[in-house]
């Protein structure tokens, strides 16, 4: 669990973030304000095109098509990103006056990249320059054979390299060996638009006219938000919400998302995956014309038709889950999963091997048999990387691509079974080194008197979020389960947990309560991110929960000894200062508790605070506790020693009084509290 410096988040907060957000950064790294906004920052300056290595000879062999009337085809992808990248650069081009075709090659046909029937069929339309997006980084072959035709051939991608590039006029990818852009985290339509603003000469201007595809297909693409990529979504999150183009306003409207700011999130789980079931059920033609139609009627059609497919492509995926899950049932538990079957719709076994990956936290390789072949798609976990696996396995395969957290690749029937032993021996070795990441990444600890509407709602200074800067997840420990139950038809967990007098709501979306093994009455730590929920108009406070367990004597010991060591450091928040501080009537129970007893007391903490609980028949806060015995010492009315686990209490006022209120620590907590 990440902690952080309270200094430096005082310091955040007096800079004007909120204190739950100053939090959050200074767990992330940020230790001034001025790393923060950096951090955050989504206006800064993009770098020049022409910084990015072979850009600037293909923007002129572009400039030469435009001047000499040539036809040129775009050639793509048919997930978001590929398609969002021909969408791009097809209407810019053709708005600059070009003679511009695209190819998207059929996902269940052709499969994946550039071949060499394509190839012919667009030399056979009078295409004399070839411009790849989202693909292309490895077709050697075909680059020949372009060669060979006398066609002009640019690649643009964003995926691995291998060592040797193939032979073509420009090759444009952040991931090349020699390359210098500062920023090669660029998804292929980021690439994209680099190729089309170096073209223009108008950066700005590109930016303005397409951002909301540039955003789009960066956050499908999970590329992280941070640099050149915040400046791109957040520019497109503005274009979507203040002047969509017409194929995502109906799409948008389809999916009742329109007239609210949308987010991030907004793209991942709503408008994505709908574009993407286009090309997983080989239907992409209909996504790239929703992108391109300037006709409304023409445009809540085809809006219709993607929701419709997304559909179908969620109830074939159930299918080949459920199929997956059989074939695992009575095995140990897999370093590696790779399951193969003739059954399986090459367009949708990713997304089940993504499910599959984080159930059973492990790399997941999904193959479609056909044949004598078959064509697989894998999903990472951990930190295994799928590329350099495959790299390293590449005689086991046919052909392979992709990055590091997702690739593709195809195999022949015969040397799955190789393929999947030697596979299961690297991940198990990457499991057991240093570089296996499973843990759950928390930003940082808080008590609830934190979880403000106010709060929550400053959160959105972290926006946008995604990888790279995902949502805050926080942890709280020392709650009560006041309410457990499932709902949406046992597929959620609906809990009330409660600490002192705060109760919040929280929701564990596919949770049951049997996998969580809790019930009423536990005490448990709860991983969440914070969100505000809004019904019948009343807006409050929820946890959507992401882990909870229940809570351990020893990691509740941990967990209160550690808040208790910031408190009286002072390094609190407003709210947290106000949720510690002690007040009269916890120095008078515990006074009158001490006063009733004989002679030295020496008890653990744990025991002294739940017979402080019963004497005074209420709970007892532990850390207000040790405030108050701190206090009471401070101003001699006792002494007080730290013996191993336990605490040895004196009384020594003899009948003397004092004013508390002239305790230095209980001065410090008030100053904190009153934001000083």
């Amino acid at each position: 669990m990440a902690g952080y410096d309270a200094t430096a988040a005082h310091d955040l907060w007096e800079a004007g973030f909120s204190p739950l957000t100053a939090a959050v950064l200074c767990s992330r790294g940020c230790s001034t304000p001025r790393e923060a906004a950096d951090l955050l920052s989504v206006d800064g300056p993009l770098p020049p095109p022409e910084a990015m290595t072979d850009l600037p000879a293909a923007a002129q062999r572009v400039r030469q098509a435009l001047e000499n009337g040539e036809r040129v085809a775009v050639f793509g992808d048919y997930d978001v990103d590929g398609i969002t990248s021909t969408c791009l650069l097809t209407q810019f081009l053709r708005e600059q006056g070009g003679d511009c075709l695209f190819y998207i090659p059929g996902r269940m046909e052709e499969g994946y990249g550039l071949n060499i029937p394509a190839i012919d069929a667009l030399h056979q339309q009078g295409v004399t320059l070839l411009i790849t997006v989202d693909c292309g980084i490895t077709a050697h072959r075909e680059a020949a054979y372009c060669r060979e035709l006398g066609l002009d051939l640019i690649i643009t991608d964003h995926h691995e390299c291998k060592d040797a590039l193939p032979d073509a006029v420009a090759v444009v990818d952040p991931h090349r060996c020699d390359e210098h852009y500062p920023h090669c985290d660029l998804a292929g339509v980021g690439v994209a638009f680099k190729l089309a603003a170096a073209i223009a000469g108008d950066q700005e201007a590109v930016l303005d006219r397409y951002a909301d595809l540039v955003c789009l297909g960066t956050v499908a693409d999970v590329m992280p938000l941070t640099g050149e990529n915040r400046v791109f979504v957040s520019r497109g999150l503005q274009q979507l919400h203040t002047r969509p183009r017409l194929g995502l306003a109906a799409l948008m409207d389809q999916c009742s998302c329109a007239g609210s700011p949308p987010t991030a999130s907004t793209i991942g789980y709503t408008l994505a995956p709908r574009i993407n079931a286009a090309g997983r059920l080989g239907q992409v033609e209909l996504a790239v014309e929703l992108f391109l139609t300037d006709d409304p009627q023409r445009a809540q059609y085809l809006a219709r038709e993607l929701c419709e497919l997304n559909r179908q492509r969620q109830a074939v995926e159930s299918e080949i889950y459920e199929q997956a899950v059989t074939m695992l049932r009575g095995r140990p538990q897999p370093a590696a999963i790779v399951l193969a079957d003739e059954r399986w719709h090459q367009g949708v076994v990713g997304i089940v091997a993504s499910r599959l990956a984080e159930e059973y936290r492990c790399p997941t390789f999904l193959i479609c048999l056909d044949g004598e072949h078959g064509k697989a798609s894998s999903r990472s976990y951990g930190g295994f990387n799928l590329f350099a696996a495959l790299e390293a396995l590449g005689d086991h395969l046919e052909s392979y691509g992709g990055h590091e957290l997702a690739a593709g690749f195809t195999i022949r029937r015969d040397a799955i079974d190789n393929f999947r032993q030697a596979m299961e021996q690297r991940a198990a070795a990457f499991r057991d080194s240093a570089d296996y990441r499973c843990a759950l990444e928390i930003d940082c600890m808080v008590e609830p008197s934190l979880l403000t509407l106010q709060t929550v709602t400053a959160l959105d200074q972290l926006e946008p979020c995604g990888a790279g800067c995902p949502k805050p997840v926080l942890a709280m420990g020392g709650l009560i389960v006041d309410q457990c139950s499932e709902v949406g038809g046992g597929r959620h967990l609906r809990l009330r947990l409660r600490k002192g007098t705060i109760c919040l709501s929280a929701i564990y979306f596919s949770a049951t309560q049997a996998r969580c093994g809790i019930h009423v009455g536990d005490v448990v730590e709860v991983a969440f991110t914070p969100q505000i929920n809004e019904y019948r108009g009343v807006r409050s406070v929820q946890l959507n929960v992401v882990d909870i367990r229940p809570m351990t004597a020893d990691t509740q010991q941990s967990y209160e000894q550690a808040l208790y060591e910031r408190c009286l450091a002072g390094f609190v928040s407003p709210p947290e200062a106000d949720w510690f501080l002690p007040q009269r009537p916890d120095f008078v129970a515990l006074w009158r508790y001490l006063s009733a007893q004989t002679g030295e007391i020496c008890d653990e903490c744990g025991a002294l605070r739940e017979k402080l609980s019963r004497y005074a028949g209420v709970p007892a806060s532990m850390i207000r506790m040790k405030l108050c015995l701190d206090v009471f010492a401070e101003q001699g009315l006792i002494a007080l020693e730290h013996r191993a686990q336990r605490l040895s209490i004196t009384l020594t006022a003899q009948g003397r009084k004092v004013d508390l209120e002239e305790s230095r620590i209980l001065r410090r907590l008030k100053e904190k509290k009153a934001g000083d």
